[in-house]
């Protein structure tokens, strides 16, 4: 099974949109499954429950810093992961993404967590 798919599993065993990239990637991370969960444990809902950034681009944010810092920047490749997640999805607040501000549902939570998991692979 590859990540993209992976992670939408984790997202329908009880982890949040965030959690479940951040756990997707655990093996490539080093961090204990614990210590992801615990990470990604405010970003259910988005950031500000739905008021903000999407939880599974946050937890693709995450997985680059994680893996590609290393004392130089990498606020280009964060941008590029941001536009192009809202390129693919339509916006990159969960609010916006669920339709709860619109009536119009943009991306499922499954295809926010399936994208940024496929980006956030590209990118690592």
């Amino acid at each position: 099974m590859d990540r993209a798919e992976r992670a939408v599993e984790l997202k329908h065993s009880g982890n949040n949109c965030c959690q479940a990239v951040l756990l997707a990637f655990a093996d490539e991370l080093g961090g204990d499954e614990a210590e992801l969960r615990a990470m990604g444990a405010a970003f259910g809902c988005g950031m500000g429950t739905f008021e903000a950034t999407c939880g599974a681009l946050c937890g693709a944010q995450m997985i680059l810093g994680l893996k590609r810092f290393s004392g130089r920047s990498v606020l280009a490749d964060a941008k590029v992961l941001y536009g192009t997640f809202r390129a693919m999805c339509g916006s990159t607040e969960c609010g916006e993404l669920k339709g709860i501000k619109t009536g119009k549902m943009l991306c499922s939570c499954d295809d926010c967590v399936r994208c940024a998991a496929k980006l956030a692979g590209k990118l690592i």
